[in-house]
């Protein structure tokens, strides 16, 4: 017990041992050059950590699309085919439609084939469940010549979804315009996809592409698709989503045409190509009417469209003397980790490392019996018969070097 107080209330310092040797010593330079670099190259150079950076982007976008399509002899316009009309930052392009007309308020047999009867007892245990397209009734009635299906109240006739249609195949070749302004609060740093050297005789020409107009705001259907790896048939046919991705990626130490948008694409609902259970992306809408005694009756739409999502990223960074301190005390205080590493190699994996030791560990009592009977290691004098001991030009230091 009292050999831990002892323990307890000792105090160590510091000691300078210089050792010459060439394996640890170019141990000890190659691990600080390592960390150096590291510094140097990726914390200042490429991830620019002396920097304030803003990644609380504001953004807005506006969209709107141009173009005109033929679907089932009908001439398509905007107004048709795109929706929510407000031209915000995600909007459908529709492709195909499964039109149901005059449906009425009423009861008629289902459509789909799970719902087939023989009796009313197959449909009044389905009674605590809704139908696809109403509420179940419990009959059992015709729904054509050959076949019974349960009856449903709702809007009638049911809707019979699995009939083919061939996309409107003109949506490849229709534009979307893009406008999008972006803001940086930290360093009120306001700019916009419209670079300055554009025009409006360019803006009515472009199309944008990777190679010759890459900050064209003017985007092709079919161009975006490509971009986003996919087939342009089977995304027609089924529907999907396609993101348009603007990244602002800034350094505001640099010029202000420096700050330029970079767009990529890619499909959102990837996952929805690998599942047979609704794939692609449809919705459903109708139109309502009155009818001359007051009935209302309606014509639902199925719509299988290309939605698109514009999604803007972005940050901003700009030169502040606090975390370039901040980084330089890291750096030079992550130097010395080279010297731990030494001192692990030096003490326990190179000949002679009980002289280290003896030299680097030197245990010193107030008791002058202590300090003769429970040494540590040996002193220093009774080691040099062993080893060469050579003053250092700093106080209190001893160079430690073996002879050949």
């Amino acid at each position: 017990m009292w050999s831990c107080i002892a323990d307890f209330f000792s105090y160590e310092t510091t000691k300078s041992v210089v050792v010459k040797s060439w394996t640890i010593g170019i141990i000890n330079r190659v691990v600080q050059l390592l960390i150096f670099t590291y510094f140097i190259g990726w914390v200042f150079v490429y991830e620019k950590a002396y920097q304030v950076r803003d990644t609380a982007i504001e953004s807005s976008v506006m969209t709107k699309v141009k173009g005109f399509g033929v679907y089932n002899d009908k001439v398509m316009d905007v107004a048709d085919y795109v929706t929510p009309t407000q031209g915000a930052s995600v909007f459908c392009i529709i492709t195909k439609l499964i039109t149901t007309e005059n449906q009425v308020q009423g009861r008629c047999p289902e459509s789909e084939k799970k719902y087939v009867c023989t009796d009313d007892s197959n449909c009044t245990r389905l009674g605590n469940k809704p139908g696809s397209y109403g509420i179940l009734t419990g009959r059992c009635v015709a729904f054509n010549t050959t076949v019974n299906t349960c009856e449903i109240k709702g809007w009638c006739p049911a809707e019979i979804d699995t009939i083919n249609s061939t996309p409107m195949m003109e949506v490849e070749n229709f534009t979307i315009f893009i406008k999008n302004s972006i803001r940086f609060p930290t360093f009120n740093y306001t700019k916009g996809n419209f670079l300055p050297t554009i025009t409006d005789d360019y803006i009515k020409e472009c199309n944008f592409d990777r190679v010759n107009n890459t900050y064209c705001p003017i985007f092709r259907v079919g161009d975006v698709v490509r971009y986003a790896h996919q087939n342009f048939t089977k995304l027609a046919d089924k529907g999907g989503v396609i993101g348009i991705k603007i990244g602002w990626m800034c350094d505001l130490d640099k010029s202000d045409e420096q700050c330029k948008p970079s767009y990529s694409f890619t499909r959102l609902d990837a996952m929805s190509q690998k599942n047979a259970v609704s794939p692609g992306y449809n919705f459903r809408f109708a139109k309502y009417y009155k009818m001359e005694n007051g009935t209302d009756y309606r014509t639902l739409v199925k719509a299988y469209a290309i939605r698109f999502d514009v999604l803007v990223n972005g940050n901003a960074g700009k030169f502040n003397m606090i975390p370039t301190l901040i980084n330089m005390v890291a750096a030079f205080t992550s130097i010395g980790v080279g010297t731990v590493l030494c001192d692990i190699i030096l003490l326990n994996f190179l000949r002679g490392a009980e002289t280290y030791k003896a030299k680097k560990f030197e245990e010193v009592s107030d008791n002058p019996v202590d300090a003769l009977n429970h040494r540590l290691y040996r002193s220093q004098l009774s080691l040099q018969n062993d080893a060469t001991v050579v003053n250092s030009s700093d106080l209190g230091a001893y160079s430690i070097g073996y002879y050949c």
